[in-house]
């Protein structure tokens, strides 16, 4: 997997070598020193700040405000706990602070067809994440997830469905591994209130994560044979064949619409209508995001959105739509094909 910009420090609750960068330097407002401090932590911080907030945007801006708090206050850093520590205090509790913010969003019309729910899906203000943005740090000793797993669409649309501090103590101790005191500190709670909302927040994890079959490993010739069948069923506006590939209760959804789509019946009906009112298929380009293939696609050779497909042995079991022209750039895909 590619990977740009500078080199992400260990993800676990280790400590950064103070002896290695210039302290006093960096609290004398300089800015190189200070740069060559916090940087090595952005790309993990911002991917924190995604698990947090479910956008790609807001997280580049919290990771940005964190960095100048950090800029502001370092002169008050008395290093009785990790620099990484501190930065993550400072962008969980930015991120916290963006979640109240967003509960005054308006509501968002639900445009897709009705169908058999699963379960009430609330809007989910989700962006799909860059694999060549993301970091390659290991996880502490306490986490409970798999970092490919705390990355995919699915964990970060039930991270989405927890109350904001639940969310970030189950980010923090289970997806980067602090420990139960680290993480109070971070949360400027107590451990026993992280412990509860753990509990908590584990139960209600649990049952927004379907269960499905392994997936193919990223690139392998399964995942390679599925995605180009899939990609030219789409560019000849196939839908017989696209249902083909689709797991028997495979689901589509389309963020930030609260709607989903279940079944063959369902998603054969949703796809066929909206052929129909673009005239024409849509073009696609292979991408990957959230650790998943996807697609970025293109109508009349204009950028048009991306599609993430989550895998289920050698089936798609889901089908996730972003509607928004911007995203196939972001990923480094051309501006029109």
């Amino acid at each position: 997997m590619p990977r740009n910009g500078p080199r992400s420090v260990s993800g676990g609750p280790g400590v950064i070598n103070a002896m290695t960068v210039d302290f006093e330097q960096a609290k004398a407002a300089d800015e190189r020193a200070f740069a060559s401090l916090v940087e090595p932590f952005r790309r993990e911080l911002q991917l924190h700040c995604y698990r947090l907030v479910g956008s790609v945007q807001d997280a580049e801006d919290l990771v940005q405000e964190t960095l100048l708090a950090a800029w502001r206050g370092l002169d008050r850093f008395e290093e009785r706990a990790s620099l990484r520590s501190w930065l993550y205090r400072i962008a969980t509790n930015r991120s916290l602070n963006a979640i109240r913010e967003r509960g005054r969003r308006p509501t968002t019309e639900n445009t897709m067809r009705p169908s058999r729910p699963r379960r009430a899906v609330e809007p989910s203000w989700l962006e799909p994440y860059p694999d060549s943005a993301l970091p390659d740090p290991a996880p502490g000793p306490e986490a409970r997830y798999e970092q490919r797993e705390a990355i995919q669409l699915s964990c970060i649309v039930a991270l989405q469905q927890l109350p904001a501090k639940q969310r970030a103590a189950l980010v923090l101790r289970d997806v980067l591994g602090f420990h139960t005191d680290e993480a109070a500190s971070i949360l400027e709670t107590t451990p026993q209130s992280v412990k509860a909302a753990l509990q908590r927040a584990r139960a209600t994890l649990d049952s927004y994560t379907p269960e499905r079959e392994q997936a193919p490993l990223p690139d392998s010739p399964t995942e390679r044979n599925l995605l180009a069948t899939f990609s030219d069923a789409v560019e000849v506006g196939d839908t017989a064949r696209l249902l083909t590939l689709l797991s028997s209760d495979a689901r589509v959804t389309m963020p930030p619409q609260p709607g989903e789509l279940i079944g063959h019946e369902a998603i054969g009906a949703y796809l066929d209508h909206g052929a129909e009112v673009r005239g024409a298929p849509l073009q696609v380009r292979p991408t990957r995001a959230n650790g998943q293939p996807a697609l970025g696609c293109y109508l009349h050779s204009q950028p048009w959105g991306m599609m993430v497909l989550t895998l289920s042995g050698n089936k798609v079991d889901e089908i996730t739509l972003f509607a928004d022209p911007a995203l196939p750039r972001r990923f480094g895909l051309p501006e029109h094909i």
